[in-house]
C-alpha cells in the first residue's frame, strides 16, 4: 500500500521524522517497507494486520505507538452520529452471512464536477487517478480508514412508489455485468451482486467493482452511497475467478470489521456535501447480527516467558496505552478489550507480540538456549548417515520428495494437490516421478558413462504409525546396517554456486586423434586428457556448461580422445547455428596444433 508522509502528518501536531526514519521505524516495529519514492512509502501489509493497516489512519496509529507521539485526531475514536432514517430507499439483503452489513445513503441535488485541488493532489500523491468529486470522495475515505465505498447514480435506477430499492443477492447462472472500466464479465454462480431491486439488474459486483448501469457522470443529480461489509472468503474467490483484483477486494478479503462502514459513511457524506453540494435525504442501515466484543487475557509472566525477557507491569501497561488498547488489571492478569478494528488480537500470544514489537525486538538480549532434555539418538543418526554414504559411494543421488501420494492408507482432509490426496506408504510412486523428471537433466549432472540412480530416506505413513524407510530407483544389496560408535559421516565439500538455467541444453561430441612422433616420449605420457579438456573449454567459451571425456583408446601409435560437450544459455534457447559455430572453433583450434578431428 502506498502511504503519503504528508497525509500521515495530518494526524499529528508534532512534526514527523524524515521519510527514511519513518521507514526504518515501521520496518523494525510493524511492517516491511518495499520501497521509498520521495515522500511516499510502499508498505507491505501482511494479512493478519490488513483489517486495520490498509489505511493511512492505521499506519498513523502504528507510528503513534512506535514513536510514543499522540494523534491529534483519530477518526475511529470519534462518535458516529445517529443517521437520519426515512430515506426514499429500501435495502434487501437475501443472505446476511454473505453481506454482514449494508448502509445506503441518499443524497439529492449533487453537482458532479472535477475535485478540488487538495483532493486531487492527495489522491495523486499515492498513485490514484482523480475521476470526479463524488468518486474521489469515496476513494479518499477508503484510503483514509480502510473501508471501501461506492456511489450509484440513483437517476439511472428505477423508482417505484417514490422509492428506490437495492437488493443484495447471489448471482444467477451465466449472469453478466459490464463494469465501470468497460469489460463485461460472466459472474460465478452465487457471487454477491448489488442489483436494482425494482428491475433485478446487476449494478455492481459486491466488494469488487461497480457496474456501468449506475455509473456516476457529470449529469448525475441524485446518488446512493453504499458502505457495506461482505464475506471476505466469497469476495476473494470471486475476484480470483474473474481475475479482477481491486483496492476494494484487497480490503474485503481480509475481513474488516462490520462496524467500520458507519465511520466511513459519516466521513464520506461530510466530504460529498461540502464539495458536491446536495441534501442528505436519509440513511438505511441493514445490520442483522452485530458481532459481540471479546477480551484477551495475559499475565506478565507469560509475556516475559514468551519473549525471553523480563518486563515489568509498568512497561506492559505503557505499551497497551500507546497502542490505545483498553485494558484492566485483575490480579496478575491483564485483560485487554481490543477495539473493533484490531481483529488480529485473539489469543494471549498476540498481546505478547504487541509488547515485543513496540518495546523493540532488537532490545531482546541474546540468550543461550537450554540443553535439549534427554539423550539424542546418535545411533539412529549414525546409521542413517552410514546408509547414505554407502549409497552415494555406489553412485546413487539423494532426493527429497513430498510426503503426499496418489494412494495411501491415510487420506488428507484438505489436499494441496487433488492428484495426491493421501500420505505415502512407500517411495515407489515418488521415486518414479523423480526419475522421469531427472532424466531430462541427466547429462548436466552425470558423466556419459554414469547411470542415473536415486534414493530417498524419509518417513512413510501406514495406518500403524509413522516409520522411517528407504526407497531406491533400483535394488541394492549388502546394506542389514549396525551402529558403529566410531563411524564419522563423510563430509562433502560444496562447489561454487552456479545459477540454474531454465533454457534447454544442447549436446555435441568432439573426437580426435593425437599423433606421437617416432622416437619421442609416448603421447599418453606427455599430454593427458585434462590438458585437452582445458584447451577445449577455453575455445568453447562461456556457453559450455559441462565437458566429459567419454572414450579413450590407443592404436598405431596414436591416441583417440572423445569428449561430450554440453552447451546452455542463462537467457535464451540456443540455436543449432551458434552451437555449430562453437564446435567449428574448437575443431579449428585442435587442427591448428596438429590433431586430426574425426
Amino acid at each position: 500500500m502506498k502511504v503519503s508522509k504528508t497525509w500521515l502528518q495530518s494526524y499529528f501536531e508534532k512534526p514527523l521524522p524524515d521519510i527514511s526514519s519513518i521507514a526504518e521505524k515501521l520496518t523494525f516495529h510493524s511492517s516491511e517497507i518495499e520501497s521509498v519514492e520521495g515522500e511516499v512509502l510502499d508498505v507491505k501489509i501482511l494479512p493478519n494486520r490488513a483489517a486495520d493497516l490498509l489505511s493511512h489512519r492505521g499506519i498513523a496509529k502504528e507510528l503513534s505507538a512506535i514513536l510514543n507521539v499522540p494523534l491529534k485526531t483519530d477518526p475511529l475514536r470519534e462518535p458516529v452520529p445517529t443517521f437520519h432514517t426515512g430515506a426514499p430507499l429500501s435495502v434487501n439483503v437475501e443472505n446476511p452471512q454473505k453481506c454482514l452489513r449494508f448502509l445506503g445513503a441518499v443524497i439529492r441535488g449533487v453537482t458532479v464536477q472535477p475535485s478540488p485541488q487538495w483532493l486531487r493532489e492527495t489522491l495523486e500523491s499515492v498513485g490514484q487517478r482523480s475521476i470526479n468529486n463524488v468518486v474521489d470522495a469515496t476513494n479518499y475515505v477508503m484510503l483514509t480508514i480502510g473501508q471501501p465505498l461506492h456511489a450509484f447514480d440513483a437517476g439511472k435506477l428505477q423508482i417505484q412508489n417514490s422509492e428506490w430499492k437495492i437488493t443484495v443477492r447471489g448471482a444467477k447462472k451465466e449472469e453478466k455485468i459490464t463494469v465501470l472500466s468497460g469489460e463485461t464479465y460472466t459472474l460465478p454462480e452465487g457471487a454477491v451482486v448489488i442489483t436494482d431491486g425494482n428491475t433485478n439488474e446487476p449494478i455492481g459486483i459486491a466488494g469488487i467493482k461497480g457496474g456501468q448501469p449506475a455509473s456516476i457522470t457529470e449529469k448525475t443529480k441524485d446518488i446512493i452511497v453504499e458502505a457495506a461489509n461482505f464475506d471476505g472468503t466469497l469476495i476473494r474467490k470471486t475476484a480470483q475467478a474473474l481475475k479482477l483484483f481491486t483496492d476494494a477486494s484487497q480490503r474485503f478479503q481480509n475481513r474488516p470489521s462490520p462496524e467500520l462502514p458507519a465511520y466511513a459513511l459519516r466521513d464520506v457524506l461530510k466530504i460529498i456535501l461540502e464539495i458536491a453540494g446536495g441534501e442528505l435525504a436519509g440513511v438505511v442501515d441493514v445490520y442483522p447480527t452485530k458481532p459481540e466484543g471479546h477480551s484477551v487475557s495475559v499475565t506478565r509472566e507469560k509475556i516475559s516467558k514468551h519473549l525471553g525477557v523480563t518486563y515489568t507491569d509498568e512497561q506492559i501497561a505503557e505499551v497497551f496505552s500507546r497502542l490505545d488498547l483498553p485494558f484492566k488489571k485483575e490480579g496478575e492478569m491483564f485483560v485487554v478489550t481490543p477495539p473493533f478494528e484490531r481483529k488480529d488480537l485473539i489469543i494471549p500470544e498476540d498481546l505478547a507480540e504487541e509488547v515485543g514489537r513496540i518495546m523493540g525486538y532488537d532490545n531482546v538480549p541474546a540468550t543461550i538456549l537450554p540443553p535439549i532434555p534427554g539423550t539424542p539418538d546418535q545411533a539412529r543418526f549414525r546409521g542413517i548417515e552410514k546408509i547414505k554414504d554407502q549409497l552415494i559411494d555406489a553412485g546413487f543421488i539423494e532426493v527429497s520428495t513430498q510426503s503426499f501420494a496418489g494412494e495411501g492408507e491415510i487420506a488428507l482432509a484438505n489436499p494441496l494437490d487433488n492428484t495426491k490426496p493421501a500420505l505415502r506408504v512407500g517411495f515407489l510412486e515418488n521415486i518414479k516421478e523423480a526419475m522421469e523428471r531427472a532424466v531430462h537433466w541427466e547429462p548436466l549432472v552425470l558423466g556419459p558413462k554414469q547411470k542415473l540412480k536415486l534414493f530417498e530416506i524419509g518417513t512413510i505413513f501406514p495406518k500403524t504409525g509413522e516409520e522411517l524407510a528407504i526407497g531406491t530407483s533400483e535394488s541394492v544389496g549388502g546394506l542389514t546396517i549396525h551402529d558403529d560408535a566410531a563411524y564419522q559421516p563423510q563430509v562433502h565439500a560444496l562447489g561454487a554456486y552456479k545459477q540454474f538455467s531454465i533454457y534447454p541444453f544442447v549436446i555435441r561430441d568432439v573426437a580426435f586423434w593425437v599423433s606421437s612422433p617416432e622416437g619421442e616420449t609416448p603421447l599418453h605420457v606427455r599430454v593427458d586428457a585434462d590438458t585437452f579438456k582445458s584447451l577445449i573449454s577455453e575455445h568453447a567459451g562461456p556457453l559450455l556448461a559441462r565437458i566429459d571425456l567419454f572414450d579413450q583408446f590407443q592404436k598405431d601409435g596414436r591416441i583417440s580422445y572423445a569428449f561430450r560437450l554440453i552447451f546452455q544459455s542463462q537467457d535464451r534457447t540456443l540455436s543449432d547455428i551458434e552451437v555449430n559455430e562453437i564446435i567449428n572453433t574448437v575443431s579449428g583450434a585442435l587442427s591448428q596444433i596438429g590433431h586430426e578431428v574425426r
